[in-house]
């Protein structure tokens, strides 16, 4: 087991799901800002010609508003220290920093946001985790350049962290360039601000987008241990064990190929080059990847940890029959498993599968893992006659209970899991249903699916309980 005193407790969240204040001291329109709640919310995700087509439509948008945190910042810090957190992973958002996105100067009023975040954690020494892109790709960059299709992005990119290395040297030393950067091949609005047009290979236009990801990645690593060699830079994973169905060999040859296509954006942020696998991945999907002198090289600079999110795992059939009986996990459709349960949304619920897949993770690249989301979307209330306003969210606790143990078993495996941060600390906005019914906080947030409410904030019986856990280090669950 890793050193103990090292270990990170905390919780997370992003700016979409939870600042507000989308048109404020001059932030510009991201991707996130256009998406509205409405049923087909899903097409909006994966279609940008079609969100932004309708991105005028009289919808609520709930990112625009979300539980404005912009403004409330530091009385939520506030609640979350007093929980005894250690770490707070938040995101900043880049169009509040270039609100265009291609600007030559950052925009400083967006800047001096964060300055406050920062100093309300170090206030209570509490680290820091940033995200530099969490799914708020400035709308500029989409209608303008089409998103990350565009390599002209890469040096947007690394503009904007260069900005924000040097803003907060010292201050942040875990940083994360891309959250869920596979995630670009299963929400591709979502995950590089994308358009596809009439016909087009649509897995080509992915794939490419990807590689000038994955280099702008590389290139924000380099940057960060640049500005301090003390910077620690993580590749971060939607990620989830695939489970073969049954031993047919046909299922277990897919589960091996679904998994590929998940570990092909850690494989190369993490070791510093192109999988073998690709050029299958490539030939079956008819996808050419245009590179430029310098790439591989610049490839080179690679992670000092694997972040994930783990939320569910995932299996998968060769048999047509067996795989029409469809169970949704996040955005990774995959087949039902009769061995786990799931949750209210439909998301498998497999704690031993976080131990499987922590395992793997560290057998294949020994470099550290920071787990910065897992956690439970349900549908909480609010006890009315109870004089503290309690929410009795018991099926949480459980949630959480259970894979914080399996973490801790693997962690006696020998993987070296350096912190743990829920997702999340307080209710936010759903990022897959636009929804604030499918809350995942230990603070209940006091606002409907429409932003109607009084935003008022209430502890949750799992907020006691992961104090308990955290001042025990995990081992009073």
């Amino acid at each position: 087991m890793s050193d103990r005193e090292k270990f990170l407790w905390g919780c997370a969240l992003s700016g979409s799901q939870s600042e507000g204040g989308y048109d404020e001291k001059g932030k510009g329109m991201s991707m996130a800002d256009i998406l509205p709640n409405t049923p087909e919310r899903y097409k909006f995700m994966t279609d940008g010609s079609y969100a932004l087509k309708h991105m005028n439509d009289p919808h609520y948008y709930p990112a625009r508003n979300a539980i404005d945190f912009y403004h409330t910042c530091r009385e939520d810090i506030a609640m979350l220290a007093d929980m005894g957190i250690q770490a707070f992973r938040f995101s900043i958002t880049w169009s509040r920093i270039f609100p265009q996105g291609d600007e030559d100067e950052p925009n400083e009023e967006g800047l001096r946001f964060y300055d406050n975040i920062i100093d309300e954690c170090m206030k209570y020494d509490i680290q820091p985790v940033v995200t530099i892109d969490h799914f708020d790709t400035p709308l500029g960059l989409i209608q303008k350049y089409g998103g990350w299709r565009n390599r002209c992005l890469i040096g947007m990119f690394e503009k904007y962290c260069r900005v924000l290395f040097n803003r907060y040297r010292g201050r942040v030393r875990h940083w994360i360039p891309f959250n869920e950067i596979n995630m670009i091949l299963h929400l591709p609005f979502v995950g590089g601000g994308l358009c596809f047009s009439e016909g087009e290979n649509r897995d080509r236009v992915k794939y490419q987008s990807a590689h000038h990801q994955l280099v702008a990645s590389a290139l924000a690593a380099r940057a960060a241990h640049e500005a301090d060699p003390r910077n620690k830079v993580g590749a971060m994973l939607a990620a989830g064990e695939i489970y073969p169905y049954s031993c047919n060999p046909a299922d277990v040859l897919l589960a091996l190929k679904k998994s590929q296509e998940t570990y092909f954006f850690t494989d190369i942020l993490a070791r510093g080059s192109y999988p073998s696998y690709a050029r299958s991945i490539f030939r079956e999907k008819g996808v050419s990847i245009e590179l430029e002198p310098g790439d591989m090289e610049i490839l080179q600079n690679t992670v000092d940890f694997i972040a994930i999110s783990y939320y569910s795992s995932r299996c998968v059939s060769a048999d047509p029959e067996v795989a029409g009986q469809t169970s949704k996990g996040n955005a990774f459709e995959g087949v039902h498993n009769p061995y786990i349960n799931e949750s209210q949304w439909g998301w498998q619920i497999d704690p031993d599968g976080f131990r499987i897949t922590l395992n793997n993770l560290y057998d294949r690249y020994q470099k550290p893992i920071f787990v910065v989301e897992n956690g439970l979307g349900a549908s909480d209330k609010v006890n009315e006659t109870s004089e503290t306003a309690v929410v009795d969210d018991e099926y949480r606790i459980e949630y959480l209970k259970a894979h914080i143990k399996a973490m801790n078993e693997a962690r006696r495996d020998g993987v070296d899991v350096m912190g743990y941060t829920v997702w999340s600390g307080l209710d936010i906005v759903s990022a897959s249903t636009g929804e604030m019914k499918k809350r995942y906080g230990l603070i209940y947030v006091d606002l409907d699916d429409n932003g109607k409410g009084t935003g008022k904030r209430i502890k949750k019986k799992s907020y006691e309980w992961y104090r308990r856990v955290i001042e025990s280090d995990g081992e009073i669950l």
